[in-house]
């Protein structure tokens, strides 16, 4: 199995009617599931802070009855913490109201307590106690570009942000639609990043901004080289998002939602593609996670373990994941309630739940022991 043979993995599963937690401690052969914790609520977004002494799990719910909230678990989903106000609002002033939780994203190592949390409508917060409590990143917030920004098929929001691992005044964020922005004062000034993502539903094909991007992710040990789902295009920067260049070249088709990079290898990447807007369903009814070792320059479908035909659901931008573990794991789950994993990077997987809600946002982490 490797070096964390030993040690306990977390998935934690965000689902249209609550949150699911399962456990490793054989190497990623067995889990031992809870839930539903938050049942009834939905669940976008999920985040397992391990930077501190005792994990904390961050969840972002929403009630039909109470709301948008983030609720805490500091003993693995044992027991939830929700403040008697609300953690997240916008202040007075600023004309809008919470709908949604779509990010929550721990801050760099080197300050523990920040916590980021993406929403709808696109605004981005920052919290300096843990998750705890939220201030609005007011630079983003104004910036003249925001009447601009419009919803996407699925509404109008952050729901990327990536705080650079050695750098605490460099963040960068992605949304639907508007496109990627990036600060390197702390949040107090912003700039589009999306130079050379081609946009087909707009009569400027290469505009400023007004991007449809579905995800950004890039890898902590090389984080100027980043990869870009766009609704039709694939893409990788090189410069930290100063440019974007396709690598859409041997995926089956170039529009999807989801991406993630190997924790350990910045030049592998996963992707679960679809058809198309028109046709979500991944292609041939067949699914398959494709990764690429190269960074883009081709791409292989993985298959071993997973449904060879009549698979007509789809994975979501936060539905596939990755765990630190050597062989890292990968994870993701579906719109129809099945969650795979791997424990050894993709080459096999095996079916961990199904028949549950709706998954919106699967994460993993090495819990230390």
């Amino acid at each position: 199995m490797g070096d964390h043979e030993n040690e306990t993995v977390l998935l934690a599963i965000g689902t249209r009617k609550g949150l699911w937690l399962a456990t490793s401690d054989d190497g990623r052969r067995t889990w031992a599931v809870t839930g539903p914790h938050h049942a009834m609520t939905e669940v976008y977004a999920v985040a397992i802070d391990t930077r501190g002494s005792t994990p904390r799990i961050l969840a972002g719910v929403t009630s039909e009855h109470f709301g948008p909230s983030i609720s805490t678990s500091d003993d693995l989903g044992l027991t939830w913490q929700e403040p008697d106000h609300a953690p997240i609002a916008f202040p007075e002033g600023a004309d809008a109201s919470l709908a949604r939780v779509w990010q929550i994203t721990p801050g760099p190592a080197s300050h523990p307590e920040v916590v980021y949390a993406g929403t709808e409508p696109s605004a981005l917060f920052r919290s300096t106690d843990g998750g705890l409590t939220y201030s609005l990143v007011e630079g983003l917030w104004n910036h003249p570009h925001r009447p601009e920004w419009f919803p996407g098929g699925g509404g109008q929001a952050v729901h990327t942000v990536l705080p650079h691992p050695a750098d605490d005044q460099r963040v960068l964020v992605a949304m639907s639609t508007g496109g990627v922005y990036r600060t390197a004062d702390g949040g107090d000034s912003w700039r589009p990043s999306n130079t050379g993502v081609r946009v087909s539903f707009l009569p400027e094909e290469y505009p400023e901004f007004g991007q449809c991007v579905h995800k950004v992710a890039t890898n902590p040990e090389q984080p100027d080289r980043m990869y870009l789902q766009h609704h039709h295009g694939v893409y990788r920067s090189d410069n930290g998002g100063d440019t974007w260049e396709s690598i859409a070249d041997g995926l089956p088709t170039d529009f999807g939602f989801a991406m993630v990079v190997h924790p350990h290898k910045p030049d592998v990447v996963y992707s679960f593609p679809i058809e198309a807007d028109e046709r979500r369903f991944p292609p041939g009814a067949k699914c398959r996670v494709y990764r690429t070792d190269d960074a883009g320059k081709s791409w292989t479908a993985l298959s071993s373990g997973l449904p060879d035909s009549g698979f007509y659901s789809s994975v979501l931008r936060d539905a596939l994941c990755v765990d630190t573990a050597v062989p890292a794991g990968v994870y993701f789950g579906s719109r129809t309630g099945e969650v795979f994993a791997s424990a050894d990077e993709g080459d096999h997987w095996q079916r961990v739940l199904e028949h549950l809600p709706d998954v919106l946002t699967v994460r993993a982490a090495v819990i230390p022991t």
